[in-house]
C-alpha cells in the first residue's frame, strides 16, 4: 500500500513542473483569463503590467458590473440569511462593507424586515459609492444609505463583509478600527482562504483587472481573535473554490463564511 502510494505522489510530483509550464504560457496568451498571475502583495500586483489601464475597483466604468446578478439571493447567502434573521431584532445599525451598490439589501428585502427597522449603511469606494447613491434614488430605496467613510459612522451593530475581503487593500482589523467602537457582531461571506502564504491574484472583472487576495486561513482567523471575536459559527462554499489560472501549483483557494461574536 506505501509503495502504491509512493508512486501515486511520484506522479503528482513529475506532471507539477508540465502544470507551471502551461500555466506561465497562459501569461502569454491574448485569450482572457478569470485570474492571472501571484504576487505577494496588494500594492505588487497593481503595479504589475498585466493590470493594464483599469486597475483596481475604483472606476466608473465597472460600477454597474454584474449589478442585476449580484442583487439576486444566491445559495452561499442562505447562512447569512440565517443569522441576519435572528440578529435583526438587536441591531439598530448594520454596515454593509463592500456592499456595491446595495445589492444584499436588495436581494434580502423581499426575506428579511428591513425597511425601516434597521439602518443599512453601504460603505464602499468613491465610485460605487456615488452610483449607489444614484441608482437608490431612482428606485426609492429610503432605507439604504451610504458612504466611504467608516469614521462617521456611530453605532454599528452588526458588520456585514459578503465578498469583500478578496478585494480589501488593508486588514480587516485595520478596516474595523476605522469605525468609531467595534461592532458586537460579524458577518463574513465568501472569504477566500488558503493553507499556505497569503497571495493575491488579478481577477478580470468587466474591462478591469482587480487585485484578489487568498489568504492564509489560520493567520486571518488570529487576526480577528486579537481584536475579541470568538467565532459562532462557519460554513464552507465548494462552488468558489477558485484555481489560479497561470498558476496552477498553487493549489485551490477555499472559499467559506463566518459568524462571529465580541464577548
Amino acid at each position: 500500500m506505501a509503495s502504491v502510494k509512493s508512486l501515486v505522489h511520484g506522479a503528482r510530483s513529475a506532471l507539477m513542473p508540465a502544470r507551471m509550464v502551461v500555466g506561465r504560457l497562459k501569461l502569454l496568451s491574448p485569450l482572457p483569463r478569470r485570474f492571472s498571475g501571484a504576487y505577494a502583495s496588494h500594492a505588487q500586483a497593481l503595479s504589475s503590467p498585466a493590470a493594464g489601464r483599469l486597475a483596481g475597483y475604483d472606476h466608473d466604468e465597472i460600477a454597474e458590473v454584474s449589478f442585476e446578478k449580484m442583487c439576486q439571493v444566491m445559495v452561499w447567502d442562505y447562512p447569512v440569511l440565517f443569522w441576519l434573521e435572528r440578529l435583526l431584532p438587536q441591531i439598530g445599525c448594520l454596515v454593509d462593507a463592500g456592499g456595491h451598490m446595495g445589492t444584499k439589501f436588495r436581494a434580502f428585502r423581499p426575506l428579511l424586515p428591513l425597511d425601516g427597522g434597521v439602518n443599512w449603511i453601504v460603505y464602499d469606494l468613491p465610485a460605487i459609492v456615488r452610483a449607489g447613491r444614484v441608482q437608490a434614488a431612482r428606485d426609492g430605496l429610503n432605507g439604504l444609505t451610504f458612504t466611504d467613510d467608516l469614521k462617521t459612522v456611530e453605532g454599528a451593530d452588526l458588520f456585514l463583509a459578503s465578498g469583500l475581503l478578496q478585494y480589501l487593500d488593508v486588514p480587516l482589523s485595520d478596516l474595523l478600527r476605522r469605525l468609531p467602537s467595534l461592532p458586537r457582531h460579524l458577518i463574513i461571506n465568501k472569504l477566500a482562504v488558503r493553507e499556505g502564504k497569503t497571495v493575491v491574484t488579478l481577477e478580470r472583472i468587466g474591462k478591469a483587472m482587480v487585485p484578489y487576495q487568498i489568504r492564509n486561513r489560520q493567520d486571518f482567523m488570529a487576526e480577528l481573535a486579537g481584536l475579541g471575536y470568538r467565532v459562532v459559527d462557519s460554513w464552507s462554499i465548494p462552488s468558489l473554490s477558485h484555481v489560479i489560472d497561470t498558476h496552477p501549483e498553487l493549489g485551490a483557494s477555499q472559499s467559506m463564511g463566518l459568524y462571529l461574536r465580541l464577548d
